[in-house]
Parts: C-alpha cells; structure tokens; sequence
C-alpha cells in the first residue's frame, strides 16, 4: 500500500519524503521492523521510540512516524502527526482495510465480566448459526484458530490484522474485551463497533488512572468513537453505569434489574446446580437456565442478551447459547472432587470482585469458607489493604500468600494485606507466602460442605518472580494436591 493511502485522513503536522513509499507494515516496536515497513515512534512508559531510529533503519524501515520533529539529516520519508498512538491506529485501520466494516463487532468494557460476558455471547453467536472470533483476556480466537492471549485488547496494528484474519476466515461477529488501557491508548480507535457493553466500574488500575473519575472517563471513550449504527448496552444497576447513560443522547439500551431497564431480569434464582431467571424485555419474557453460579453472573447474562436482542439473534438461540455454556477458566471454575469440598478458582484480584467471590460462595456453601489470595506486585497498592478488609469481614478463614510479586518483595506486599485484614478486627488468617503450600494447607483444613477459593490468578498459567516467569496453573496444582489426597 502506498504511504499516502496510508495515511488518508490522519492530520499531519509535516511530511518530509516520498508519498508513494510501498509500505509493507505498521509496527511501534523496531524489532519487529522488516524491510518496507513504516515504524511508529513512540513515546512509552519505560523508554522512548525515538531510540531505537538506527534500529528500525537497519532492519529496513522506509518511513518514521513520530509527534516529533524529523532529525536532521534523516535518510528516509518522516511524518509528524500531533498524536502518535492515535495515528498508529488509524494508519493500520487503513492498512488493513477497515476490516470492522466487513463483521460486526462488539466491544465489551468495565471492570468485571468482560471475559464472561464473551463467553456467552460467543456460545450465543454459535447457536444462532454465526460464526464469531473472540479477543479477550484469556484467547484470540476464530474460525481457524487459537492464541493464548498476551494482554486483554492487542496493540491497534496486531488488531486490525487479526480483524482482517476473521473476515478472510469466514468470521462473522467479532466479540472484543476493551480495557482502559487501550482506550485510553488509542488501540480501538479506528474500528467500527456495532454494540458497545458497559458492565460495571469499581476500583482497578488506579495505579495508571489515578482516580475513579479517570478511570470512568477512560471507559467512557468507547462510547463516544465514531460509528455507523452504535448501539450501547449499559448496565444502569451500576452508579458508573447510570452516569454513562445520561451521557448518551441515542442508541442505548439500559440492562439490570431495577424498574428503568429496558432489558430486565424480574426474578432469578441461584443453586449449585446454575441461575434461573425470567428476563424481560420490549416484546415479551425470556425464561433463562444457565449452568454459571452465582449472583455477578445475572449482570453477564443480561449484559449478553442484550447485545444478542440488538443484534436480533432469534430467542430459541439466546436460551440455549446460554444454557449450553457450563464455564468459563478462571471464573468460579469449580474443580470436581470426591471430598464433597466446594472447590473454586477465580481471576478476582481487587477487593469489589473477591467481595462478590465471596458473597456468592456464602450463597451456595453451608460450610467454612477458606480464602487464599494474594496481590500483583508492581500494580495498584492501595487495594491490598481493601481486599484484606473483604477477606477479614467474608472469609471464615484466609491465607495469605503471594500472586505475581515481580520486582517488589512478597513479604511486603502481604505486610499490606494483613494491615487491611486486621482493620476488621479480625485474626482469620495465616500467612504461607509459597503459593503451592499455601493451596495445600488450605485443601487439608477444609472439611466435607467446606468452600476453598483460591482467588486472584484464574485463568494464568504462571507466575512471575522477580524477572523470572514460572510455570504455576492454580487449577492444575489443585488438581494434583486433591489427587494425592483422595489416594
């Protein structure tokens, strides 16, 4: 593609070079220059673009994008925008064709449910007869096939390559997690959705955001990208949610439980065998059985019909795309056993999810509840001392260990959770900072009606140390320790 198609309706400040470049890729990283590739310099957190110019020269780079000024001297094409991750999202939508042109596509944000609610409407899209790819926190996924995923929304140009993939592959919907970060990073701009979601908002990446209020205004972005035919389904039980709402003058659909939804569950019903609820909506009454448990996942099953009725998915394919889905990893997956434990894993690692982990465990359980967690190094500190307070106040008994410490030491970081446990007055906990001693000890103290949650990693498949990324599946050692002991 030429450079000037390239860069069709992105404002420049200045273009020193050649317009019809061939340009044969996008990338903002200069190892992943090859030769014909336009290379977006950009300034990050860690280090700066402007770095590594020799770098992506020598790989073959035949043109630099920057918010910056072209280097004296410099030996190729350079194109000075205002802002450079917007730019870089918008040169790849045009690169790849403005593939969300060609699949509907359905963006999901908030800070909890976004993977459920991709899991629903995923099995929901099948059962209609489509054909949906997923990008969410735990797979891309399409017609063709399977990435774990390396962080919950891709950089712009791996997802407009990605969007391109599920076109060509057959793809008909594509259903997208969109996190702050991304929002926030210009990654979604560019693409076309055709259902927004907002699901909820509590306090999460504080750490990047700041406050509450940035967070939401973040969030708030996706529902404010241009597009065609936007509708934006909003869950107006949340106090985020009913803000967001009257922000927007059209095209939204209100989803919850009080009397101003649009799309209502008027009753509903919780045991360990799933949810039943009766959803109503504009033209009648949806009766809903789903395997999921407990309560959070009434928000994630509305949030999916809703999209599934603005899409105008036929209703027998909503009841049974909903009914068929038993699971999703790291999501209160219960681990099967024959000690007649309640055994659950769950990606919840701020203090409002392990709260509803907690609650809905109370809910289901007529035993002890027996929490082990921990908290991220290197991330939000001020909600180690809140998820202590939850774990103090819900918990019959916790053990605190370690997640994905870092670079910050273990031992610190549970220091902070124990000063937020012991502000509810409360001695229910031990410490074992080894994760894998830690789950053990907490199996051999349940007894048979007992809950052993072990919260905060879910669906992860490592743990990182320091530097170092080590194999560690909570689910998987779960499974061996219980092997052991029912031998």
């Amino acid at each position: 593609m030429k450079l000037a198609d390239v860069l069709t309706g992105i404002p420049l400040v200045q273009l020193c070079g050649n317009k019809e470049e061939n340009i044969q890729g996008i990338v903002h990283s200069s190892k992943l220059v090859q030769t014909g590739f336009l290379f977006v310099a950009m300034k990050g957190e860690k280090t700066d673009g402007l770095k590594f110019l020799d770098e992506s020269l020598g790989r073959g780079a035949v043109a630099v994008l920057s918010d910056r000024q072209m280097p004296e001297d410099f030996p190729k094409s350079w194109i000075q925008v205002t802002d450079a991750r917007l730019a870089l999202a918008l040169c790849a939508a045009n690169f790849y064709g403005h593939p969300s042109e060609d699949i509907d596509v359905i963006g999901i944000t908030g800070t909890k449910g976004k993977t459920t609610v991709t899991y629903i409407l995923e099995s929901i899209l099948s059962k209609a007869g489509f054909r949906p790819g997923v990008l969410g926190t735990i797979t891309y996924r399409g017609p063709k096939g399977e990435l774990t995923a390396d962080r919950t929304t891709p950089e712009a140009p791996d997802l407009q390559r990605m969007l391109r993939e599920m076109v060509n592959d057959g793809a008909t919907h594509c259903v997208m997690e969109v996190s702050s970060h991304a929002l926030a990073l210009h990654r979604v701009s560019g693409i076309d959705f055709r259902v927004t979601v907002f699901t909820n908002l509590s306090g999460e990446h504080l750490d990047y955001h700041q406050s509450m209020e940035q967070y939401f205004e973040a969030k708030k972005k996706l529902f404010l990208l241009p597009g065609k035919k936007r509708i934006a389904a909003i869950n107006t039980d949340d106090p985020w949610g009913l803000k967001l709402s009257s922000a927007l003058t059209s095209g939204m659909i209100p989803f919850g439980t009080g009397p101003e939804a649009m799309i209502r569950a008027e009753s509903f019903s919780f045991s360990q065998n799933g949810i039943r609820t009766e959803i109503a909506y504009p033209a009648g009454k949806i009766s809903v059985r789903s395997p999921l448990l407990g309560r959070p996942n009434v928000y994630n099953i509305l949030a999916a019909t809703t999209c599934a009725l603005a899409l105008n998915i036929p209703i027998h394919a909503i009841k049974e795309g909903i009914a068929s889905l038993h699971g999703v990893p790291g999501r209160f997956e219960q681990i099967d056993n024959s000690l007649g434990i309640q055994i659950f894993v769950d990606y919840a690692h701020t203090d409002d999810p392990l709260k509803n982990l907690l609650e809905t465990a109370r809910e289901l359980c007529e035993g002890k509840i027996i929490l082990v967690f921990g908290a991220g190094g290197d991330r939000d500190r001020t909600k180690r001392s809140r998820m202590g307070k939850v774990a103090g106040d819900l918990a019959d008994w916790t053990i605190i260990t370690s997640d994905n410490p870092r670079s910050e030491d273990p031992a610190a970081i549970i220091a902070e959770i124990v000063a937020g446990i012991q502000k509810s007055r409360s001695n229910n906990y031990g410490i074992q900072p080894d994760r894998k001693k830690a789950i053990r000890e907490a199996l051999s103290l349940a007894r048979k009606g007992d809950c052993v949650l072990v919260a905060g990693k879910g669906h992860e498949t490592y743990q990182i140390i320091q530097d170092d990324v080590f194999p560690f599946d909570d689910a998987k050692v779960i499974r061996e320790i219980i092997k052991d002991m029912e031998a």
